[in-house]
């Protein structure tokens, strides 16, 4: 193997890796809303979650990349410890079909079939239209699924160039000689563990291996050890990955890690034991093949995943021993950086973060105009803390939307996360407008001040009003109910003719002396703050609506319903007219 060859192979093992990653992160974006679906399916049922696992990794064809999303996703609350045991065993068998891929490139053969299986009769081809799709169509997927193509091609060209490389090898003694080092079954599972973990990828592992043994130098005794030692070696991405998270994602990071180990231990013991006892020595000699290699790779995680399936408690409870429970107080993340390797992963979560800031805010308006009638310390102190969260929410989230924003997202999910940037706003100054509708609330209470029984009458039509548009907006938001959407612009109009109303009846109360100029200065505040909110109600339902066109031409669409033209409109305008009149409610 000549200085020429070495460059082949460093040049082709780059490919190779960059292929892989290549197609990983393509099929990883096309597969995002798929993802979500299966996310959205996750049940406690042990079966169920192997499936999730299993087919989560085939898609993304990365097990290392779904046990970090799991260790995010424990970490972040969406997951318990127990669901993400049987996903991550799932994730082991689904990332052997990589092998499998891989194993065409020993495909052989003259028969025509068998020529159109070879990677160098497909690819090129693959590559072509992968270079169209890419180049010339306008859609973002299909872009995507050019990307896909080309990663692949580029994974089986770097594949091919890798074997070339070291073909020469066979004939070199030196090489045959550190081969047969890794027969010693602890050299051979150590050699694989550091690989995989210097690559941080047990499929870029293999692929290599079956690369090493076109050379036809490589044994069964000295691959099964080494594949042993792969899976091992991609523990090391998700042990890295849960530093500085809570303790349960700590334990997912540790259950992957003594699934492959303890298997590790219990199937190479038998390997050996198995080997000497049948004297099977001539496992040291046969030769092994790329076919031969991804069959044992699917071989040991099935093996061990029937060993472990009945016993998940056990992985558990080894993962509870290993990191325990402290006193100290742990920090709930509300959104995890882990989650950032799946883009549409993440933005989900943004979006279940973001409905829960806006219930939240939902309530502390609900809260606040109910202290004016009964005004008591306890809703008082409810509204403050939940005002506080609000804030922590839309600081955490708007930050996190940034990062999310920034990524490689499909059309959805780049609409998805700016509507959410846009709402979580809105959802923050309505809750800010419950704390100044609030200190109206305690200064009235303090001071023992008094509306006129009118007054009162008016606020408490003016306050349905404003709970009622918190609530469509909050319905159309959450629930994408559209009906709420086109309900709340009309409402707003609504409560804007209901403020210019009791502003106008207090002029004329006022000048009757049946009200206070002091009374007059809360009252202005108040309905300032009232009008604010249905407002941000109209911004939010306005968003959810030309955001579902896919534009965010909300003063467009505003001034289109405002101009009359609009019979659904026209419609709820009259009804909450009706509903909301002073003299008549």
């Amino acid at each position: 193997m000549n200085l020429f060859d070495i460059l082949s192979l460093i040049g082709g093992l780059a490919l190779f890796l960059f292929g892989m990653q290549l197609m990983g992160n393509a099929l990883e974006k096309k597969a995002g809303g798929q993802l979500k679906t299966i996310l959205e399916k996750m049940t406690d049922s042990t079966f169920k979650g192997f499936l999730l696992g299993l087919i989560v990794t085939c898609v993304i064809q990365s097990s290392s990349a779904t046990t970090v999303m799991v260790v995010g996703f424990v970490n972040s609350g969406i997951m318990k410890l127990r669901q993400a045991i049987s996903i991550i065993m799932g994730a082991n068998i689904g990332t052997t079909i990589t092998a499998w891929i891989l194993s065409l490139t020993g495909v052989s053969g003259d028969a025509w079939y068998i020529q159109l299986c070879k990677p160098a009769s497909f690819v090129p081809v693959l590559a072509l239209i992968g270079v169209i799709f890419f180049m010339f169509l306008k859609s973002n997927k299909k872009k995507d699924t050019g990307v896909i193509l080309l990663g692949f091609a580029t994974l089986m060209t770097g594949m091919q160039a890798m074997s070339d490389a070291v073909s020469g090898l066979k004939n070199v003694p030196e090489f045959a000689n550190i081969l047969t080092l890794f027969t010693n079954p602890i050299l051979g599972v150590l050699a694989g563990a550091v690989l995989t973990a210097i690559i941080q990828s047990s499929s870029a592992s293999v692929g290599i291996l079956q690369a090493l043994s076109s050379t036809g130098a490589i044994s069964f005794g000295a691959a099964i050890p080494i594949i042993m030692g792969q899976n091992i070696g991609t523990c090391a991405t998700a042990l890295l990955s849960c530093i500085g998270a809570n303790k349960n994602a700590k334990r997912t990071a540790f259950v992957h890690l003594y699934f492959n180990v303890i298997g590790t231990v219990v199937l190479l013991t038998a390997f050996t034991i198995g080997k000497a006892a049948l004297n099977l020595a001539f496992l040291d000699t046969m030769v092994i093949d790329e076919f031969w290699i991804a069959v044992v790779h699917s071989a040991f995680n099935i093996i061990c995943t029937i060993i472990w399936f009945p016993f998940t408690r056990v992985l558990e409870k080894l993962a509870c021993i290993t990191v325990r429970d402290t006193e100290v107080q742990e920090k709930y993340e509300m959104l995890d950086e882990r989650l950032l390797v799946t883009p549409a992963v993440a933005v989900e979560r943004c979006k279940s973060v973001a409905e829960t800031m806006a219930e939240i805010s939902a309530d502390t308006i609900h809260k606040a105009t109910y202290l004016f009638s009964n005004y008591n310390e306890e809703d008082y102190n409810a509204v403050i803390k939940g005002e506080d969260k609000v804030d922590k929410y839309e600081d955490r989230l708007g930050s996190y939307l940034v990062r999310v924003s920034s990524l490689e997202l499909t059309d959805d999910d780049s609409i998805e996360a700016t509507k959410l940037l846009h709402i979580i706003g809105d959802f923050e100054r309505i809750s800010d407008h419950s704390v100044n509708i609030l200190k109206s609330a305690e200064e009235i209470a303090e001071k023992k001040l008094q509306f006129s029984g009118e007054a009162r009458h008016e606020l408490s039509v003016l306050m349905k009003a404003i709970n009622e548009i918190v609530d469509l907006a909050y319905d159309c938001f959450v629930h994408g109910n559209f009906d709420s959407a086109i309900q709340v612009e009309p409402l707003e109009q609504v409560v804007d003719k209901l403020n210019a109303s009791i502003k106008t009846n207090h002029i004329a109360r006022l000048q009757k002396g049946e009200c206070t100029i002091e009374l007059g200065f809360v009252l202005n505040d108040l309905l300032t703050d009232l009008e604010r909110v249905s407002d941000h109600c109209s911004n939010i339902a306005g968003c959810v609506i030309e955001m579902s066109h896919k534009d965010m031409s909300i003063h467009k669409y505003l001034r289109k319903v405002k101009g009359g033209d609009e019979q659904e409109y026209n419609h709820y305008f009259d009804y909450f007219n009706m509903k909301y009149d002073i003299e008549k409610a």
